[in-house]
């Protein structure tokens, strides 16, 4: 049995804890840096005993990297996966310097180590290590810490449980990191104030209603996140422990937490919403546009100008929009596309009426995809997730779904603006075999260090979530007509973040236009797609990693079909991308090209055993 580790996709404690400590995204690095970083082991000449110096100066600086920053962010190995500890990060400046300082110092030291002289394994092992440290310097040294939330993701939220801990010592650090809250958010204020001070913030026009997610911790009662956690701890905690926990846990919440968020929301609204700024490109921050271009390498991963990507957005909108006419006519609609966008977003047979009758419709589609795995993969995860509505507290300005190791989360809040038409590329995307069962395999994936269970590149991620709605369609799941249009939807909402991201970052648009031009090319509700638009204004770039991404992995795949032929097997091809984990693409197409290559000079049986 493999060893059990942290899962690839941002695991719900540990990014809580990054994001309260201001880390954005960890994947930045150019296409040169990244092929440079892993030349095939197939080239390398030297003697082993380079190889084996370079291993033990590679190795030990992971090993070092990982020690420091459990000190320095406050994580702990339990049972084989991180959690938090029962203290949260400081955001201070001197914090920040201090990280800064041991970055440089430890990409320096990486930068002396020759790629040649490794392993493929180590290859890739260094090309991720650098594109996550190289990221998190670029954004430490721009102070992005400076504006720590975004209209998707807020520093005040995650801290209470999505599902009860079963353990004492969980319900401990709880507390304890619950009574740190005061001066944590002490901190982020005085951060907030040194952005503003400097024109940096998040955009104003991003943050309407965002304020009104503290407001549920402001109470004294029931309806409090916090404190109906601990009115959830289960009865695997025995009595009377079960109560103390309970007890201790509310005076903490009701002494001091209360009092910081009723602080904090005071400051959004009083001081800090009215002084934002009024810009929302990238481009109108201090260095703007290298700032922007340092997004777009850090999420894509690919050293692509904004004008490249915006040119293959609109000639991918125009593709996606053929084939929605085609299912439009397939499901006998007679009128005029806008019309047709129309119908389906006010019929109400298109609508659940209940909560539970949307996340019944969502397990059956889940259950479904179940049935279809074998023929996907050749490996399984064991490990399962459930199907949970997204919390109250977050709900309205939450999006539609999002998928992690443990659970699947769907939004129920407004069910008018959740069709079903929407859910099977939903499901296929956040759960399986997207997100949720990438997770899984990632935690069940052989021993590796820590820092590669713990990197997340969206390009990847992403990527093949968005690739598994495709593969819906190979897969039987999308039913009617209406759930195909659903999937070209979704396909047209990520093919058009493209031309929006850069439309907005790069080329002047208003937030009007781009809520415009996504809502007449994609079946979305109104509400998801003024959420869609404020995230693309507020997080720059990285919406820009889901269709390209996708569209690496499609080509790769057209690419395995056309090499191999009939001994072209999508299973070991999908475990192949798999095993991998999460890496920079550049990395991930000379990996496929490997296994491409490996299944022309093999048999048939030894391309099964390529992944």
């Amino acid at each position: 049995m493999p060893t059990t580790r942290h899962p690839s996709r941002r695991p719900v404690l540990l990014t809580g804890l990054l994001l309260a400590a201001g880390l954005s995204g960890p994947a930045m690095a150019t296409q040169a840096e990244v092929s440079g970083s892993t030349t095939t082991a197939a080239s390398t000449t030297t003697t082993a005993a380079p190889a084996d110096s370079s291993r033990a100066r590679l190795h030990a600086l992971f090993a070092e990297d990982a020690a420091w920053r459990q000190r320095e962010f406050g994580y702990e190995q339990v049972d084989g996966r991180w959690r938090p500890s029962g203290r949260l990060p400081s955001v201070l400046p001197e914090a920040w310097d201090r990280r800064i300082a041991h970055v440089t110092r430890i990409l320096r030291e990486l930068d002396a180590i020759l790629p040649s002289t490794l392993s493929r394994e180590d290859q890739v092992n260094l090309a991720v290590f650098r594109a996550t440290r190289a990221a998190e310097l670029d954004n430490a040294v721009r102070r992005t810490w400076e504006a720590p939330f975004n209209s998707d993701t807020f520093f005040w939220a995650g801290f209470a449980p999505r599902q009860p801990w079963q353990q004492e010592a969980d319900w401990r650090r709880f507390i304890s990191r619950l009574a740190d809250i005061p001066r944590h958010f002490d901190e982020q204020i005085a951060n907030m104030e040194r952005g503003l001070a400097r024109g940096w913030s998040v955009p104003r026009a991003s943050l309407d209603g965002r304020d009104r997610t503290i407001e549920a911790y402001t109470g004294e009662g029931p309806g409090n996140p916090l404190l109906d956690a601990f009115d959830a701890i289960p009865q695997s905690i025995p009595e009377p422990l079960r109560t103390q926990l309970r007890e201790e846990g509310r005076k903490v919440v009701l002494g001091d937490v209360v009092p910081a968020y009723r602080e904090l929301l005071a400051y959004m609204r009083e001081d800090y919403l009215p002084r934002t700024r009024t810009t929302i490109a990238a481009s109108a921050l201090p260095d703007g546009e290298a700032f922007y271009r340092a997004q777009i390498r850090e999420y894509v991963t690919l050293d692509m100008s904004p004008r490249e990507i915006h040119e293959l957005g609109l000639a991918e909108v125009a593709r996606i929009t053929a084939e929605m006419h085609e299912v439009m006519a397939r499901a006998g609609f007679e009128g005029s596309f806008e019309e047709f966008l129309a119908y389906l977003r006010s019929d109400p047979r298109f609508y659940a009426k209940t909560p539970r009758e949307l996340l019944a419709h969502a397990s059956y589609v889940a259950k479904k995809v179940d049935g279809q795995l074998k023929h996907v993969l050749g490996t399984l995860p064991r490990y399962r997730f459930t199907i949970l509505p997204v919390a109250d507290d977050i709900a309205p300005n939450y999006t539609a779904g999002r998928g992690g190791l443990d659970a699947c989360w769907f939004n129920t809040y407004d069910l008018p603006s959740r069709p079903l038409y929407n859910l099977p590329a939903l499901v296929l995307h956040e759960c399986s075999p997207g997100h949720s069962l990438q997770a899984a395999l990632a935690l069940e994936a052989p021993e590796r260090p820590d820092f590669r269970q713990n990197s997340y590149f969206s390009g990847y991620g992403e990527g093949w979530a968005l690739y598994t709605e495709w593969l819906g369609t190979r897969m039987d799941i999308y039913e009617t007509p209406y759930e195909e249009f659903g999937r070209l939807s979704f396909e047209m909402w990520r093919a058009a973040r493209l031309v929006i991201d850069t439309g907005i970052h790069a080329y002047g648009w208003s937030r009007e236009q781009g809520i415009e031009y996504l809502a007449s090319h994609a079946a979305l509700s109104r509400a998801d797609i003024e959420n869609e638009v404020d995230r693309y204004i507020s997080w720059p770039g990285q919406a820009l990693s889901y269709y390209i991404g996708y569209r690496t992995i499609r080509d790769l795949r057209a690419e395995a079909e056309r090499e191999l032929g009939n001994r072209f097997d999508q299973r070991p091809f999908h475990d192949a991308i798999l095993a991998l984990g999460a890496v920079p693409l550049p990395v991930l197409e000379e990996e496929m090209r490997a296994f491409i290559a490996r299944g022309k000079a093999g048999t048939p049986e030894q391309l099964a055993e390529a992944r």
